[in-house]
């Protein structure tokens, strides 16, 4: 768990979840509802990424992709720079996989330039 996760949890929040899927996009309408449902009932949002087969999950999720994410996880935030140094990869790999991870939402740049994971937990259904 990270320190944010660590510092939301002590100030009472609920962890921030992101919910990983294989589905079309039929499956918005449901998640549309049960969005709204959480609201009305006073929950957290909830976040979904939706990807349309396995084939496509572990296209974008790659083992390297993984890696980064959970190294942010745990020790991050980190510039691009920093991160491909303790990674001990390509510094234009690293910027490209970042670049994906940011266009999908499971990693999101600070305002000081460094990049870090905003979800707690990600929990993916198949």
């Amino acid at each position: 768990m990270t320190s944010n996760a660590t510092s939301r949890q002590r100030a009472g929040a609920l962890p921030r979840l992101l919910e990983l899927r294989i589905g079309d996009a039929r499956d918005a309408l449901d998640r549309f509802e049960a969005g709204w449902n959480r609201r009305t009932e006073g929950r957290s949002p909830l976040h979904v990424l939706s990807l349309g087969d396995l084939p496509l999950l572990l296209r974008t999720l790659t083992p390297a992709r993984w890696q980064l994410l959970d190294r942010l996880r745990e020790d991050g935030p980190f510039s691009i720079y920093e991160l491909a140094k303790r990674l001990q990869r390509d510094y234009k790999n690293v910027h490209t996989d970042v670049s994906r991870l940011t266009d999908l939402g499971l990693i999101e740049k600070q305002p000081d330039g460094r990049i870090g994971v905003p979800w707690d937990v990600v929990r993916a259904e198949f």
